[in-house]
């Protein structure tokens, strides 16, 4: 067991550090190739917070585990919102812009109703998944224009990035390199993470859906609980937001949408009683938070918060 759970956490470090260094070689590479920072922003940073619930569910995919896939994905999402902003929002109030309230907002809660009518049936198969795939790649063009178009109020891409891209270019085969050994830790990484996780679940005899929901989509959740909590603390609230937003629009689009056309998702019949009504009602109470004064108080992030602890007691 405890060999199982230093896996586990091998597979976590794995994770993170490949897809810092996937983001990290991918922005510098694309900077060399003159592409501009905003696109690389919007299209490769965006993704790189979402590599390691993409890694996980495709490799969970790839070996026919749907409830690993599914429970990284729903788990990930609300943990996104509970635990990610929730504590944001205790360091720092967040406050939103006027846009992300009238766009982005409502994506990501559309996207979340439309996984939740797909699962209806308790499966969710290939047609199903180019549509939700064919969303990603409409909000990843929507992004790169609406970046484009408003060059100057992009803070995300502009402020807090623009640092990270600058500086010494490294040569072309190193960057290549460091992508190539970012994209092998990560799914390194999820190939442990899945099978450590799957043994955990049946030595403490609770299922592989539970397993995902908890302690893998948790995992898998660090780089946004990181990038967000600093964030904050730099008062950089377009930031924290964005990144979960984003982060939760690019799971269900993407990463369940690639998963379902890999292999079709199998929905056990208790998650439309449970786990996805919590992710519509995460989803939904946080856009009418922030509707609130365009800001998420530390009042509004305790109540995320104690309702994520609350979600994890009743999981168990």
């Amino acid at each position: 067991m405890l060999t199982h759970i230093l896996i586990f956490l091998a597979g976590l470090a794995a994770l993170y550090f490949g897809a810092e260094w996937l983001v990290h070689g991918s922005s510098r590479l694309a900077r060399c190739l003159n592409i501009r920072p905003i696109i690389i922003g919007l299209t490769i940073v965006a993704f790189g917070g979402s590599a390691p619930e993409a890694a996980v569910s495709i490799v969970a995919a790839f070996q026919k585990n749907s409830d690993i896939a599914l429970g990284n994905i729903l788990g990930s999402v609300i943990a996104n919102i509970g635990l990610v902003l929730g504590l944001s929002a205790l360091i720092r109030p967040l406050k939103i812009q006027f846009s992300t309230i009238t766009k982005e907002l409502p994506i990501m809660l559309g996207a979340a109703i439309l996984f939740y009518l797909m699962a209806l049936n308790l499966t969710i198969g290939f047609w199903e998944g180019l549509v939700l795939f064919t969303g990603i790649v409409l909000f990843i063009a929507y992004s790169v224009y609406q970046g484009v178009k408003e060059r100057n109020k992009n803070r995300l891409v502009e402020k807090e990035y623009e640092e990270f891209l600058e500086g010494k270019r490294n040569s072309r085969p190193k960057l290549i390199f460091l992508v190539i050994v970012g994209l092998v830790m990560i799914i390194g990484g999820a190939n442990l993470l899945v099978k450590s996780g799957v043994f955990i679940a049946q030595k403490l005899g609770v299922s592989e859906l539970i397993i995902g929901i908890s302690l893998i989509a948790i995992g898998t959740s660090l780089p946004e609980l990181a990038i967000s909590t600093v964030a904050a603390y730099r008062k950089e609230a377009d930031i924290s937001a964005g990144n979960v937003i984003g982060s939760n629009i690019f799971n269900v689009f993407f990463v369940i949408g690639a998963v379902a056309m890999i292999h079709p998702l199998s929905v056990q019949k208790s998650t439309l009683g449970f786990e996805f009504p919590a992710m519509l009602i995460f989803s939904a109470l946080l856009v009418g938070m922030m509707k609130t004064h365009l800001t998420l108080s530390r009042i509004e992030g305790s109540i995320l918060l104690v309702l994520y602890v609350l979600f994890m007691i009743l999981l168990f």
